[in-house]
């Protein structure tokens, strides 16, 4: 891949570019970490990878809109478009389309392709740590959810029981199992450590809650 096609495929991209947990930064930040990846890999297709890792959120911004659009089947499909309409091949446009359909944690449709499976671990890792932690509870805010709930006693519900959706909820549901989705000895590697992080988070956070919550049985003291 040139420059001037780098550049093309990054522009269409910016077009298209949503929110502040999937924005461009997010982007370049799974596109390195891809790279990175693919580096302890062989025979990687790196065209491919690239042109995938940029484009993999651009159905974001239409299910943002209608939340029972898939933003991962939905930029398959407009990547696929954007490459035919701009002289790719049927081939390259079609591997490029798959790689972004199968990069849902969410989906039913896992990747089989070593670069779908380092696109899905690329934006996985994306997930965890201090980076991870941060962009789940922007995400959360923007979607209107809660950094908790409580249960119908007012006591903190951690997250495994919580029928509403909330950070604790997210964590228990996604963060907790992204490492064992991934496919890469690299990416593991990298979870391993970004995990502990967001463990740490997840512990303190139910600590803290725990500790403010105890309030509730002295005020019944006072009133």
């Amino acid at each position: 891949m040139n420059e001037k096609e780098f550049n093309r495929i990054v522009k269409y991209m910016r077009k298209h570019n949503s929110d502040q947990a999937h924005d461009i930064d997010h982007i370049f930040r799974v596109l390195y970490l891809a790279i990175e990846i693919a580096n302890d890999e062989e025979n990687v297709d790196m065209d491919v990878l690239i042109a995938a890792s940029l484009l993999h959120d651009i159905g974001r911004k239409a299910q943002l809109k209608n939340k029972n659009i898939d933003h991962a089947k939905k930029g398959a499909r407009m990547a696929k478009k954007f490459l035919l309409d701009n002289d790719y091949s049927e081939e390259f446009a079609k591997k490029v389309s798959n790689c972004i359909k199968k990069h849902s944690f969410r989906s039913d449709n896992p990747p089989i392709t070593l670069e779908e499976k380092i696109l899905f671990d690329a934006d996985k890792l994306d997930v965890l740590g201090a980076i991870g932690i941060a962009r789940t509870i922007m995400y959360q805010t923007q979607t209107h959810s809660n950094l908790y709930n409580l249960d119908e006693e007012g006591n903190l519900i951690h997250g495994e029981d919580d029928k509403n959706n909330s950070f604790l909820h997210e964590y228990k549901y996604k963060i907790e199992k992204v490492a064992e989705k991934l496919y890469t000895k690299k990416a593991k590697e990298i979870a391993s450590k970004r995990m502990k992080i967001a463990q740490l988070y997840y512990d303190s956070l139910i600590e803290e809650l725990e500790e403010t919550y105890k309030g509730k049985m002295l005020i019944k003291k006072i009133i």
